[in-house]
């Protein structure tokens, strides 16, 4: 379940993941980017990650249509969890073009905002 939290900077989206993302969950995720960050305005995301489990294979599909649709208007992503896997997979992100990524433990989340508004 993916909820929305009140985001500390106006460029930034802040959500919660909580057991299971659906393909429910990343359109609203995709409404509110779209709503927030029209054309080709840059955004940042702050995603907090809770006990997370494998996305739904819909879900799986609708994340990569959204990727590829707002791929240029991503810039900074933090990710803050206590998952070894999601600690992984944020630091490969850095590798693909124009994003900055970076994970934080869960007592990290004031040193997330300060990157994230840098």
């Amino acid at each position: 379940m993916l909820s929305f939290i009140p985001s500390q900077d106006s460029q930034t989206i802040a959500f919660e993941v909580n057991e299971t993302v659906t393909k429910e969950d990343l359109l609203k995720l995709k409404r509110a980017i779209e709503e927030q960050f029209p054309g080709d305005q840059q955004f940042n995301a702050f995603a907090i990650m809770q006990q997370v489990k494998m996305p739904t294979v819909k879900a799986l599909i609708e994340e990569v249509k959204i990727d590829i649709k707002h791929w240029s208007q991503y810039n900074k992503l933090a990710v803050i969890s206590e998952k070894k896997f999601l600690e992984t997979m944020t630091g490969l992100s850095n590798f693909l073009p124009g994003i900055q990524s970076r994970h934080f433990h869960m007592n990290e989340m004031e040193q997330a905002w300060s990157w994230i508004k840098e």
